[in-house]
């Protein structure tokens, strides 16, 4: 078997021994809706910009919002790459306890991403890297600086078309991704988390799409002992905005 596939299985089942080796775990249930917009400029060039807003349930409390933007080239049918930006702004992890300030975090990100298609079924690999700057904070107010940390990621998605029409389809999606910490301020957290995903997808038209699914991500905690079991809703618009007519 290639090295490509059993990747995922080696990756994941580590992350999935870590997380279950602790058992002080805080469970939660948040809601996370998005608008996700592809900027095609070209046959090889788009620019992609997401707005993310994520709200806990229990109780009704703000966790965060996101704003990411980023450039993207398709290399060839199957392999593209794209570096870009993000901007954090974090009202509370916990919403039993809501401070007067946000926590911003900027974020550089860049990725390879392979993508391969066996009919009906379609397959997605995702390998990210983070720079991550957090505004330094305590529990009553922001800080001066910023803690500069790497973060990894690896995703392995896979997708399934149940019917496709004209510019109208309907497919199923299926995803894990594990992330993992590294820098010399990473000291107990070498393992972020894990977050397992399933999802409807249904595409209105070739431009604009909808997809409502169910995420589950296991987090540990900075102090390398807690967890966060995060029990995620998650609705997508995706929306795709053609320059040229060549496209």
């Amino acid at each position: 078997m290639k090295l490509y596939y059993l990747l995922p299985l080696i990756l994941l089942t580590n992350g999935t021994a870590i997380a279950q080796s602790e058992k002080k775990i805080d469970h939660q249930s948040i809601l996370w809706t998005r608008y996700y917009n592809q900027l095609l400029l070209s046959e090889k060039w788009s620019l992609h910009s997401e707005f993310d807003n994520r709200l806990f349930l229990k109780p009704v409390q703000e966790n965060l919002y996101v704003i990411r933007i980023q450039g993207r080239y398709k290399i060839n049918a199957h392999l593209e790459t794209g570096a870009g930006f993000a901007y954090f702004s974090v009202d509370t992890q916990i919403p039993e306890i809501n401070p007067d300030f946000n926590t911003p975090e900027y974020r550089g990100q860049q990725d390879l991403t392979w993508k391969e298609t066996f009919g009906k079924f379609g397959i997605n690999q995702r390998f990210q890297l983070e720079e991550r700057f957090i505004h330094n904070a305590n529990k009553e107010i922001l800080l001066p600086g910023t803690i500069f940390s790497w973060r990894f990621r690896y995703r392995f998605q896979t997708e399934y078309t149940f019917w496709k029409k004209e510019k109208q389809l309907l497919k199923a999606v299926l995803s894990d991704e594990i992330m993992f910490n590294f820098g010399k301020n990473i000291i107990k957290n070498t393992f972020d988390q894990n977050r397992i995903y399933a999802a409807i997808h249904y595409g209105l038209n070739s431009n604009v799409a909808f997809e409502l699914g169910y995420l589950n991500s296991f987090q540990r905690r900075s102090n390398g002992i807690d967890y966060f079991n995060r029990d995620i809703i998650r609705f997508s618009i995706f929306h795709k905005i053609k320059i040229s007519k060549k496209i």
